[in-house]
């Protein structure tokens, strides 16, 4: 059973380590249930409509400039700016998938980002091709803090009142 997000629903103070949840998909990336291919394909196919409608919009935008007529050189500086901050949004947004990002580093993107939007959400649309965006970092780091709370309760097995001591 689950909630509204998908986060598995466990009794309060339960042991172990719990999922943290993804957009859009809750906690549905560690078993694949609950609708988790149904979200990746609406993951996919709602990024790229929207990077399809924002290129409409660039493109009103770049017909804008050549009505006012404000001269080939602006107009190249504006198509090479959204050209060059989408492709740097993409990478940038690639590597978040892959990593924790820094949070220092993402507020001072957060401008070239807002610009070149198309590029992450082209980024979003092919991560989920294969995955839910940043599923492998959070299933690396989910498994990661399961492998060290079942390390830890074996070691801490028995009663230790019971246990012998050593003369």
């Amino acid at each position: 059973m689950s909630d509204e997000n998908g986060t598995p629903a466990s009794p309060a103070g339960s042991p172990g380590p719990r999922p943290e949840p993804l957009r859009f998909f809750g906690t549905t990336w560690v078993n694949h249930d609950d609708g988790y291919a149904l979200r990746r394909v609406g993951a996919a196919v709602g990024s790229l409509v929207a990077a399809v409608v924002s290129c409409l919009v660039l493109r009103f935008a770049y017909q804008g400039l050549q009505i006012a007529d404000i001269g080939s050189f602006v107009t190249v500086l504006v198509v090479a700016m959204f050209a060059i901050c989408s492709a740097l949004a993409f990478r940038t947004t690639w590597e978040s998938f892959t990593r924790r990002p820094d949070p220092d580093r993402q507020a001072s993107l957060r401008g070239l980002l807002a610009i070149g939007f198309v590029g992450s959400l082209l980024a979003y649309f092919f991560r989920s091709l294969t995955e839910a965006p940043g599923e492998k970092s959070h299933r690396e780091e989910y498994e990661a803090a399961r492998a060290r709370y079942e390390k830890r309760g074996t070691r801490r097995s028995g009663n230790p009142a019971k246990k012998r001591r050593g003369r």
